[in-house]
């Protein structure tokens, strides 16, 4: 019988690991660590290699992780199978592994794994009701250097269900963004091509940031927002410094990158002589298209002032959808107001009233009166008149319509008007 040798791994034993790899997956027992994982244990932790006539024909690798080790791949070629092969690999990896001090040595299986007698003559035992359960990590460390130089950032997660109300807004664009991205192979299938570039619209303060960012979060994409009032200080100049970011951006896995108030700097083009921003505008429209080539980006602009961009700024082919952000509605007033009214005063408060009396109020009108009432409140507490009544300990209803009654609301019924137009000219749904 061929003798077998174990020895320890060596970078030329690569292409031998990811043959193994790849057999064990062929054979419908899918690895639990993925190949980079595997690879990245070879060359960083812990692997040993059987050998037959200089021909490595199975591998057993391991990391530690304080004083429990993991054995991340175990694989013997096929034709070499029920020889023994598996369990004296893992002898010699635990030898191997012994002057790390480990109290525990555990492996993870797939379901579909049958051959376990490796395992079982070495004394591993099979752990009864327990669940494996795991977490993709959305940024990797590497990338967080570049991450950090843009000024962007990792959002934390439920931003989008934070979001109350406003449930055909979310329904739209987790149907047109969220869900093609979050599930590319499954849209690549149908012959979805996912969205890299979208605008929202509408009247100031309405949430067309909150909402980018609850996108961010929602993906678990990196979220970048640049700000053109910035980069216009940069030595090269706005329309130089608009490049090198994108180009920066480019470097990352994922990302959301957002744009407010995008009309400063995709203004109409025209007129004699030509405005310094045209050259802005022109760079603009040409990184779009470079933009869209690359996988794994979405790009959000926001704008109050839809009629004032360039014509061929929202075209077809630059944008996949223009999406209209309207005042909230009933739930998301409500959902508002929930947020902003103290805990301990909530349940005394007729949100009721407060919701009817805001309808054409945008989500800044109501934190304002809310922030006016808590302050009202507070003074009231404070300084209380002579003969009053002592204060409750926070604001009531009364104080928060006091506060709707002085607070002027921000879209007028034009503006409003405007945008319900703006819905049926431009938007792209």
């Amino acid at each position: 019988m061929t003798t077998v040798r174990i020895r320890d791994f060596q970078p030329d034993d690569i292409d031998r690991i990811l043959h193994l790899w790849e057999e064990m997956r062929l054979a419908q027992t899918e690895p639990v660590y993925s190949l980079p994982e595997v690879l990245a244990s070879c060359q960083q932790d812990h692997a040993v290699v059987a050998v037959v006539d200089d021909v490595v024909i199975g591998a057993a690798v391991g990391r530690a992780a304080h004083a429990q080790g993991w054995i991340v791949f175990l694989a013997t070629a096929e034709k070499h199978q029920r020889r023994g092969i598996g369990g004296t690999l893992l002898a010699a990896l635990e030898k191997r592994m012994a002057p790390l001090g480990l109290s525990k040595l555990s492996v993870l299986l797939p379901e579909t794994a049958v051959r376990v007698g490796a395992f079982s003559e070495q004394g591993f035992e099979t752990k009864k009701n327990l669940r494996y359960l795991e977490r993709r990590i959305p940024v990797q460390r590497n990338e967080l250097s570049a991450l950090s130089e843009l000024g962007g950032r990792i959002l934390p997660r439920g931003l989008w269900t934070s979001i109350g109300g406003m449930a055909k807004e979310k329904e739209l664009l987790e149907r047109r963004l969220v869900m093609p991205l979050a599930n590319s192979d499954l849209a690549d299938q149908f012959g979805v091509q996912p969205p890299s570039a979208v605008v929202l619209f509408g009247p100031p303060g309405t949430g067309k940031t909150t909402f980018a960012r609850a996108i961010a979060s929602r993906l678990e994409w990196s979220f970048v927002e640049v700000f053109p009032s910035r980069l216009a200080s940069d030595p090269a100049g706005l329309a130089g410094a608009l490049r090198e970011t994108f180009t920066k951006i480019a470097d990352l896995e994922h990302a959301v990158v957002f744009i407010d108030e995008v009309e400063e700097i995709a203004v109409q083009r025209g007129g004699e002589p030509p405005s310094a921003m045209q050259g802005v505008t022109n760079e603009l429209l040409k990184i779009i298209p470079t933009f869209r080539d690359q996988p794994n980006r979405l790009l959000v602009c926001a704008t109050n002032f839809i009629r004032s961009l360039d014509t061929a700024f929202l075209r077809h082919g630059r944008f996949d959808y223009v999406i209209p952000i309207g005042l909230p509605d009933e739930d998301a007033r409500a959902s508002i107001w929930a947020r902003y009214i103290p805990a301990q005063s909530l349940d005394g408060v007729d949100l009721a009233a407060l919701v009817a009396r805001t309808e054409g109020f945008s989500p800044a009108d109501i934190e304002y009166a809310a922030r006016k009432a808590s302050q009202r409140a507070l003074e009231a507490a404070l300084y209380p008149e002579q003969d009053g009544a002592p204060r409750a300990s926070g604001p009531q209803t009364a104080d928060y319509l006091h506060a709707i009654g002085e607070t002027r609301a921000t879209v007028s019924a034009d503006v409003a008007a405007a945008f319900l137009e703006d819905i049926d000219r431009i938007a792209r749904l």
